[in-house]
């Protein structure tokens, strides 16, 4: 069932557990994620960033929705990282149920300007907002934040923002952050800050770039020829530790491109002649719906549908 980000985030925190927001950027991807969502009795988020509307357009969009409003779990289509007033706009128009709108490159009255406009407009046509506080470092799309520009969520001003903007969830700066390098060795997520958060607010938080980089899949990678540094991700100890406390909404995106890469690869090198696509496609979308089940799991959403 086709549904919006509320209905899915707000029994999360009140549940204490967490919902997986994959990206998607084709129908593969789309089905991976909402399929292991049906199998496992999972709500589920899927995403698509301003580069999946300008890559698959409408046309991804429906595919989204089609299966969404034909799954008997409940599923939102969410807009990543919406860059102004007008993107998060042509999202509702496409038919998202959620919107992201990200003004944290601003400063805080600007944020909370940018932010109230986006929640104004989607709440008039009944759709859930997702704002930011706080800068997370790394590279996704067309988001790129340097170590240095990069802070962490203030407690006190995240009630403030949450007051002044009528935002439904809010994504806080943790210590996570986007991309597959997130740290040497295990990265260190800043709890004491989730938690004092959680303590002075009541709606839903949200972690960025929370992919695991399994290590296990980072190797087949390798193996099947792809090149990668020293990638590290987010420990499942810390998205438990996190949804325990607030944290209800959990972004992954690499994790669902190394996966679908391995697919590929694998496949291709087991078979240099292969040219059917489904053959191609299809192992990629399994890996993927492994990985997906694996992060339903750690965040403790199976059977919460």
């Amino acid at each position: 069932m086709l549904v919006t980000g509320n209905d899915i985030l707000i029994p999360a925190r009140a549940g204490h557990y967490g919902v997986g927001s994959f990206n998607t950027n084709n129908m593969e991807i789309t089905q991976a994620i909402i399929h292991t969502a049906e199998r496992l009795r999972s709500p589920v988020m899927v995403q698509m960033s301003e580069g999946a509307i300008k890559y698959g357009g409408q046309d991804l969009a429906n595919i989204v929705i089609d299966l969404a409003k034909r799954a008997t779990v409940p599923v939102a289509l969410h807009l990543d990282h919406g860059s102004s007033y007008e993107s998060a706009l042509k999202a509702i128009k496409m038919g998202f149920t959620s919107v992201m709108i990200d003004a944290s490159h601003y400063g805080f009255e600007d944020n909370v300007k940018e932010t109230r406009r986006v929640v104004e407009a989607a709440h008039a046509m009944g759709i859930s907002v997702e704002s930011e506080l706080g800068r997370l470092g790394g590279i996704e799309e067309h988001i790129v934040v340097d170590e240095k520009d990069a802070f962490l969520t203030d407690p006190e001003e995240a009630v403030q923002f949450i007051e002044q903007t009528g935002t439904d969830y809010l994504a806080i700066a943790i210590g996570t952050s986007h991309g597959a390098f997130k740290g040497k060795g295990r990265p260190y997520i800043d709890h004491a800050r989730i938690e004092k958060i959680a303590s002075l607010t009541s709606i839903p938080l949200v972690a960025h770039g929370s992919s695991g980089v399994p290590q296990e899949i980072v190797e087949r990678f390798r193996k099947a020829g792809g090149e990668i540094g020293d990638a590290a991700g987010i420990a499942d100890e810390d998205l438990q530790r996190a949804t325990q406390f607030g944290i209800a909404k959990v972004n992954v995106d690499t994790d669902l491109r190394l996966a679908s890469t391995v697919g590929i690869r694998e496949a291709l090198s087991a078979n240099p002649k292969e040219f059917d696509p489904r053959k191609i496609f299809g192992p990629a979308r399994d890996v993927m719906s492994q990985v997906i089940e694996h992060k339903m799991r750690v965040l403790g959403s199976v059977g919460k549908a």
